[in-house]
């Protein structure tokens, strides 16, 4: 279940959250997972990081330069991903921007304490 007790709920109806400079997600988390549509502004790098979740991914749109330890990949739409916990990763954003939908497991404890960003609506799905 999710922190709400909703079993459905609608990703324009969830609040959106700033995760990093360019970097703005909407997250459901349940018992033993975060998912999350993760919108991200054109030419944002998010440093490397690493995290103890694992972390699967989905590039919907827009492209990613990708890297997972010392594997570099530059990801177009329909691209996935699995980062075990603790690997360091990094991203570099294309000149489009993206939007990907990741999953963590454990859920991101960290993100759930993350300020609300005014409400906007989002730019998936169209």
């Amino acid at each position: 279940m999710s922190d709400t007790n909703d079993v459905f709920s609608s990703i324009a109806e969830t609040a959106p959250q700033r995760i990093w400079d360019g970097v703005i997600g909407r997250s459901r988390y349940g018992s033993e997972l975060t998912l999350a549509v993760v919108e991200l502004e054109p030419d944002t790098v998010i440093p490397e990081h690493s995290h103890r979740n694992e972390q699967m991914g989905l590039l919907i749109e827009g492209s990613v330069t990708f890297r997972v330890d010392s594997d570099e990949r530059l990801l177009d739409p329909g691209a996935s991903w699995c980062i075990p916990p603790h690997t360091p990763h990094e991203v570099r954003v294309g000149p489009s921007g993206a939007i990907i939908v990741e999953a963590f497991a454990p859920p991101r404890d960290d993100w759930r304490a993350l300020h609300e960003t005014p409400p906007a609506a989002p730019h998936w799905p169209r």
